[in-house]
């Protein structure tokens, strides 16, 4: 029982990293559709690869998008908006006219009596005038007074619209109704056509404002408008036809052509409601867990076998499950839904963020398993894995590293242009035109690109989030006006001079090996700075007066040795990342402070000092940047002390020094083979001959000295 407590204890962190993939699948499969999966594959325009397709059931054929799309339009185009007519208003403003009327003086009368023969009425005139306001004014409102905003955003010129009357339809055209401008002008229009002769009726009318009495008695009905406008639209048949069961739908080696097609994907979808019933639901779901688990597990056993370090990391293991499920979340929502295009979902962000914090080749990998598993709910399965699998590609090519805001933009162009060049392959290859290329898709590809533009500060949230580090850090710490490299310049000039060149040594020989050779140029600059805290101790910043002189071995091995403790102490002062504290604590591993050691080791005869004195206090390099980094900098050290620079003297230097660490168990925790170990020393080798000017000794040479 205790062997079983320990083996639990000793595996906890393992035991924690499979349960957080094995609740990652189990939200996959929570957010699979409860509908079965389609057992045919096909193309628009290929051929048809399986055996003669026959209907196992009676279905109807389902109308391609277009034509329901083209249907829907047709409704819309002869759908008719409703405004009710309020009889109300328009008998008020007249009643409010009579009241009004102003031509009820007998100075008026006078005026207007020489007038009055020439009508040959019974009335008076002034009651001919009231009774000729009152019609006039009737005629407007019996045609409807609308305000010409709710017109012109309902109709268009030449359209018809319903008017409600005291609950009775009637049609009408547009052109038939007034505003409150062209009543006016009606008004006007009237008068001057019914007395030509006579412009003093039509001051009269001008006089007593008229159009004063003309306001809106007809407004747009949204409840009714929208309820027969949903009633005409829901009404539209999806359907076109039936197929029997028995009848053949295609045959192997025919073309996948429109009509066929359409039969195809109304059977798919029939199918797939069937096997989301209730009674297949329990199998459906053992299949859904059963690959949603396949794909963790390849995922899975890919870390464990080539990126073990972020299965060691709860962090680590986190972040990616966490950036998978965003991706398949995303995907779930938009396919429930439907509201938009799945090509919207800025898939390739994965690759993008994953990349800025590891190699390429995982991040690639991890877009491939993701799109593999949305693959089984986005529809055209091979279509949408294959445009994601290019697309995905060109985003890893083209940020090989992201140091610069404008390699992410020319990125999304690249990315952007490849969509819309596959997509338009493929559909030429379905539709057998171009002229048929749904381009509503191309809005969709742009929006992603837009999309793609908010990975550059999502990188920057995750690197907090997770404590992480980016390329873009990178580069900001590898400028040497950086606080902290300044003070090294100025306190240790010798030293800053020996981290730059270890820094091209170590990068050099890292780019070589294919690790992150930016980050080991960063290590490699900032690896020394605790030395600023006595700058006088270490050899190359001396000038004649040595400070060990008088010193204790001992004494001095600490003072060599305390130069890694303040390092760590400075990078924390100026928020260094922990990778870049790590190159610190590991560019001396456990290593002895040789020369002291020694000196100590001849001073009492041969007798063994305590060693713990004289050892740095570790790690060891347990990556490959911070093992080539503990040989940049023993090697580019030891080089200053060469009396003669020729390629056998950098040759024996660069062997004695790294095998000297590999015989010292240096490397036994980091990631590095031999054979790149001695990739390493090639770099080395070619760099020092290069900085130290040294000469290939020639046959001639070599026998002039004998002789």
């Amino acid at each position: 029982m205790s062997n079983f407590s320990d083996n639990i204890s000793k595996n906890s962190k393992r035991i924690y990293i499979v349960i957080l993939f094995v609740l990652a699948a189990g939200i996959c499969v929570y957010l699979f559709p409860s509908k079965g999966k389609f057992k045919y594959e096909y193309q628009k325009g290929a051929p048809w690869q399986h055996d003669d397709l026959i209907a196992p059931f009676d279905f109807a054929i389902n109308k391609s998008s277009n034509e329901i799309k083209m249907a829907r339009d047709s409704v819309l185009r002869h759908y008719r908006p409703y405004f009710k007519l309020n009889v109300e208003v328009g008998a008020q403003q007249i009643n409010k006219f009579v009241l009004d009327f102003p031509l009820r003086n007998d100075e008026a009368e006078q005026v207007l009596e020489k007038l009055y023969p020439k009508y040959n009425i019974p009335d008076t005139l002034s009651a001919f005038l009231l009774k000729y306001g009152k019609n006039l004014l009737s005629f407007i409102y019996e045609k409807g007074v609308v305000d010409f905003a709710e017109v012109l955003d309902k109709t268009s010129k030449g359209s018809t619209i319903v008017i409600l009357k005291e609950g009775i339809a009637e049609n009408r055209d547009v052109e038939e109704v007034f505003t409150q401008k062209i009543a006016y002008g009606y008004i006007s229009k009237k008068l001057q056509r019914d007395f030509p002769e006579h412009p003093e009726i039509v001051t009269l009318f001008e006089n007593i404002k008229l159009y004063d009495f003309v306001v809106q008695n007809l407004k747009y009905d949204e409840e009714t408008s929208l309820k027969v406008r949903d009633d005409l639209l829901n009404n539209i048949s999806l359907k076109r036809g039936m197929v029997q069961a028995g009848e053949r739908i295609i045959s192997r080696g025919d073309l996948v052509l429109d009509e066929n097609f359409r039969m195809i994907e109304s059977l798919k979808r029939e199918y797939q409601n069937i096997l989301g019933s209730s009674t297949f639901l329990r199998w459906l779901f053992l299949g859904h867990v059963i690959v949603v688990l396949f794909a963790f597990l390849v995922l899975y056993l890919f870390l464990y076998h080539f990126r073990k370090e972020i299965l060691d990391s709860m962090q680590k293991t986190l972040f990616i499950l966490m950036m998978v499920l965003l991706m398949f979340i995303s995907a779930s929502l938009v396919v429930r839904f439907n509201q938009v295009s799945i090509y919207l979902v800025p898939f390739v962000m994965l690759p993008i963020i994953i990349h800025a914090f590891y190699d390429s080749r995982l991040a690639y990998y991890i877009h491939i398993v993701t799109i593999m598993i949305i693959g089984f709910l986005a529809p055209n399965s091979f279509e949408f894995i294959f445009l994601q699998f290019l697309a995905g590609a060109i985003s890893i090519f083209s940020l090989t590293q992201l140091h610069r805001r404008g390699q992410l933009f020319a990125a999304v162009g690249y990315i952007i242009l490849t969509y819309v060049v596959a997509y338009t392959a493929l559909a030429i290859m379905q539709e057998g035109s171009i002229l048929k290329v749904n381009y509503y898709h191309y809005l969709w590809f742009l929006g992603n690109g837009l999309l793609l533009l908010i990975s550059y500060p999502l990188i920057f949230i995750f690197e907090k989030l997770f404590g992480f580090l980016s390329d873009v850090t990178l580069m900001e710490l590898s400028d040497t006006n950086h606080p902290a490299l300044r003070e090294l310049a100025e306190k240790a000039p010798g030293t800053f001079h020996h981290v730059i060149q270890v820094s091209n040594l170590a990068e050099a020989a890292t780019r070589k090996i294919g690790g992150n050779a930016l980050l080991i140029r960063v290590g490699a600059m900032y690896h020394d700075i605790g030395k600023t805290g006595a700058p006088g101790f270490f050899v190359e910043n001396q000038s004649g007066n040595n400070p060990h002189d008088g010193l204790k071995y001992e004494k001095s091995a600490e003072m060599i040795i305390q130069h890694v403790h303040y390092g760590a102490e400075l990078a924390r002062k100026y928020k260094l990342p922990k990778p870049v504290i790590d190159f610190i604590f590991t560019h001396h591993g456990t290593g002895l402070v040789k020369y002291f050691y020694t000196k100590k080791a001849n001073e009492n005869e041969g007798a063994v000092p305590d060693i713990s004195q004289f050892t740095y206090p570790g790690p060891t390099p347990f990556t490959k940047e911070t093992a080539v980094l503990m040989m940049a900098d023993s090697v580019e050290a030891a080089s200053r002390t060469l009396k003669e620079y020729n390629k056998n003297t950098i040759d024996e230097l660069v062997e004695k020094i790294i095998n000297n660490q590999i015989e010292d168990n240096q490397f036994e925790e980091a990631d590095i083979t031999f054979k790149e170990i001695s990739m390493v020393k090639q770099v080395f080798k070619q760099k020092l001959m290069n900085i130290y000017h040294a000469r290939i000794e020639y046959p001639e040479q070599k026998k002039a000295k004998k002789g």
